[in-house]
């Protein structure tokens, strides 16, 4: 398990309105893997499998409007096709940035998130 480190974000929880939907789609759209504890929570699980690093959850309202949670893709381009391939619905971009590229995207209850490449 990671050591959690001071200022840094150790854990995000999506509200979420349909648990498998939403979970078949980060699945899918990202590679994601969960740990399902009944109906209404899925743990993400880290990179290395062993903890989590966020979950979804159905017993809260998903945050359209809260703070923008952005993950980083090696290839944006890729990344788009497959957030719709998905069913997400992107809600900006691609577009050029100080840095790089990104763009933003809706899941399927209604969250919305940010990828960034560096070029």
């Amino acid at each position: 398990m990671p050591v959690p480190t001071h200022h840094v974000i150790s854990y995000i929880e999506f509200g979420v309105s349909d648990l498998t939907a939403t979970r078949d789609f980060y699945t899918a759209a990202f590679g994601w893997e969960f740990n399902d504890y009944g109906p209404s929570y899925s743990g993400i699980r880290s990179p290395e499998g062993e903890s989590e690093i966020g979950g979804l959850n159905a017993t809260s309202t998903p945050g359209g409007d809260g703070p923008l949670v952005l993950l980083f893709s090696d290839d944006l381009d890729s990344t788009v096709e497959a957030v719709r391939d998905a069913g997400g619905t992107i809600a900006a971009g691609p577009y050029d940035f100080p840095g790089g590229r990104r763009f933003e995207f809706i899941d399927p209850s209604g969250n919305r998130l940010g990828v960034f490449a560096d070029s």
